[in-house]
């Protein structure tokens, strides 16, 4: 069993029980997260896919601690400029332990679609009461016409011409 999960704009690969590195979220050690961007989802015999995202799986996780990452140096440098510039940089990340993956209940599921289908039925009824309103009005576009060339005198005909 696994998802593909959304979090701060990465995408991450869960699998239940498992702590993984992200990046840094405004929570403190202990406290629940509930991740609300699920993209796929497998239960080892299906998949299902998000169109964008599936709302039926909830995954729950905690926050273990936050941490910053090994140190990678920005070197920079400009050849035969006498120009050098070194710098580190270490990325703050919070680990979360992903404590299970479960597919909602899928009675709520059912009753949404009923009013989301009345509500289509709805619309289409009313576009059609304003379309026999007003009729179409029809095209009626002047034809272009291409813009006059300008007629450039020749350098060369004004130097014949002043030379004589």
């Amino acid at each position: 069993m696994y998802a593909i999960i959304q979090i701060a704009g990465k995408q991450f690969k869960v699998k239940p029980g498992m702590v993984l590195n992200v990046p840094t979220l405004d929570l403190e050690p202990g406290k629940k997260v509930n991740v609300e961007r699920v993209l796929a989802y497998s239960d080892g015999k299906s998949l299902e896919l998000g169109t964008p995202e599936l709302s039926n799986v909830e995954i729950d996780g905690t926050v273990v601690a936050h941490g910053r990452a090994k140190k990678i140096i920005v070197f920079k440098k400009k050849r035969r400029k006498g120009y050098q510039k070194k710098q580190g940089h270490r990325q703050g990340f919070t680990q979360i332990k992903v404590e299970g993956i479960a597919p909602a209940k899928p009675a709520a599921k059912k009753a949404a679609p009923a009013k989301a289908e009345a509500k289509a039925e709805a619309k289409p009824a009313a576009k059609k009461a304003t379309a026999a309103k007003k009729p179409a009005a029809s095209k009626t576009a002047a034809a272009k016409k291409p813009a006059a060339k300008k007629v450039a005198a020749k350098p060369a005909a004004d130097k014949a011409e002043k030379g004589e």
